[in-house]
């Protein structure tokens, strides 16, 4: 079978991470192969949130078992994202820098809203079709996310530090089961999620579904129990907590249904699961066969059609929050899009995804390039980058949003606040048009650029060559450019800008 037909998502969570392989058949996705390994990450952050030495090797040993089995898949086809434990991880870049290697692809760190969303797509996706308003719920190993929408597509997305393996080491550290500790882990998990009553509370939504992790493992025992399949109701908790209670310590827990490696993390998830059913007011909810792997997978189908990204609307929707001249943003894009292709002219089809790619996230950059001016004018673009390192982005990973925000940091200004970056040449082009079309553009109006020329050499130094004339009829642009090189001569790479024939 062709390999383009193949496409591969991994999850890496805070109990577990899996692989799941398939291939497209008339345009739906079929599981081939599917992969979990109870790593048990999320119980390796040490109480500077570090993740421990033996964590990462644990979870890179996975990962590199991951990795053989992906081996010839292309970069489009597998898409890898880190939940929780990984946004929570002070050192995550050690960790990612050797993960990545030893996969063999980008892992990408999601933000929890981010997560939610791709939750309820995957779930949505495998759910017969249909207009209903629904509730999502995925309870994980350090964070549990709601999301609430109707049909195919998530209105409201939210993720709460509070989860099954979080829940248990806190409030069953010694292994004991009684109903005092059952009732402190509940009204500590509704603390944290009674920030969800009012808008996932149960008059918003007409069905409410249960996505993996813990709700999985709990209807694996309702049902071996004789409770009916893929439903969990108050009752079934009920005798769930009743069953636990008796058995007084995790390690006498004898449960049909139980696998192993849930038994540790059963009493602090299910806790966690009481806990929604009482604030939103749920009789029952549908396990659900798709989660997060399935969103992923529905994501990477999507950008096979060029004109739909979410990204773009996310884009928008910033710029619009944040009152950005769009006019303006628009005029600086062309400019400095037009200047990177100079760079970078069109490239062989085979290397033409990466170059559409740049091109994109430049063009976002100078969307958002003045996202910073609706709080200050002054220092703006910094304002701007921290905006875009906080921001819940729908369809960005937390590392595209942080390049976004040096491209937006660094468009103006001295260049020493990013001169570790600018070692990347990827980006340090980006950026050189950006900054030049900032300059072009500073009169905000549509510049003259019909006969500049900008290029690079081997060594990635830059050459701008502009004519006589122009400098003539545009002094103050004339003067800009020699401030910029300047700029650039304070860092280990040079901007040389002048009048000459073309």
């Amino acid at each position: 079978m062709p390999s383009e037909q193949r496409l591969a998502a991994v999850d890496l969570g805070s109990n577990s991470f899996r692989l799941e392989i398939g291939v497209i058949e008339h345009q739906e996705f079929v599981r081939t192969d599917y992969i979990k390994e109870a790593v048990r990450q999320g119980g390796g952050l040490d109480e500077n949130r570090d993740l421990t030495p033996e964590a990462m090797q644990s979870g890179w040993n996975c990962l590199a078992r991951f990795g053989e089995r992906l081996a010839g898949f292309k970069r489009n086809q597998v898409r890898a994202v880190a939940t929780q434990t990984l946004r929570e991880a002070r050192n995550r870049d050690v960790f990612l820098a050797r993960a990545t290697k030893v996969l063999g692809f980008p892992i990408d760190v999601v933000s929890g809203r981010e997560e939610a969303r791709l939750i309820f797509q995957g779930v949505a996706n495998k759910l017969a079709e249909s207009d209903e308003k629904r509730l999502v719920i995925d309870i994980g190993g350090r964070s549990t996310e709601l999301a609430l929408g109707h049909g195919l597509q998530a209105r409201k997305m939210e993720s709460y530090r509070v989860g099954s393996l979080v829940w248990s080491q806190r409030y069953f550290p010694d292994g004991v089961l009684s109903p005092k500790h059952f009732q402190k882990a509940q009204v500590a998990a509704a603390a944290v999620l009674e920030g969800a009553t009012n808008v996932y509370q149960s008059a918003n939504w007409e069905r409410a579904y249960g996505s993996a992790g813990t709700v999985g493992a709990i209807g694996d025992i309702l049902v071996q129990a004789g409770w009916a399949a893929n439903r969990i109701d108050r009752d079934g908790l009920e005798w769930l907590l009743d069953a636990l209670v008796t058995a007084q310590q995790v390690e006498r827990i004898k449960l049909p249904g139980l696998r192993e490696d849930r038994r540790p993390i059963l009493a602090g998830g299910l806790s966690v699961l009481r806990a929604l059913f009482d604030l939103l007011h749920i009789d029952s909810i549908e396990i659900a066969q798709g989660g997060l792997r399935h969103g992923l997978i529905c994501d990477m189908l999507g950008e096979r059609d060029a004109t739909s990204d979410l990204r773009d609307t996310t884009v928008e929707r910033l710029a619009s929050k944040f009152q950005v001249d769009a006019a303006h943003a628009r005029r600086v894009g062309e400019v400095a899009t037009a200047l990177y292709r100079q760079l970078y002219p069109v490239p062989p089809n085979g290397q033409r995804v990466q170059w559409d790619r740049a091109l994109r996230k430049l063009r976002w950059a100078a969307q958002l390039h003045e996202i910073g001016s609706h709080i200050s004018h002054s220092d703006y673009h910094k304002h701007g980058a921290y905006i875009l390192d906080n921001a819940d982005a729908l369809g960005f990973a937390v590392a595209e949003t942080h390049r976004l925000g040096i491209l937006v940091l660094g468009h103006r200004g001295k260049l020493r606040k990013i001169e570790l970056e600018l070692d990347d040449e990827g980006l340090r082009m980006q950026l050189a048009a950006l900054r030049l079309a900032v300059i072009l553009c500073h009169a905000r109006r549509d510049p003259d650029i019909q006969d500049m020329v900008l290029s690079r050499d081997a060594s990635g130094m830059l050459k701008l060559i502009y004519p006589s004339a122009w400098a003539l009829k545009y002094p103050q642009s004339a003067y800009l450019l020699q401030e910029e090189v300047v700029a650039w001569q304070k860092t280990n790479w040079t901007l040389d800008a002048r009048e000459g024939k073309l």
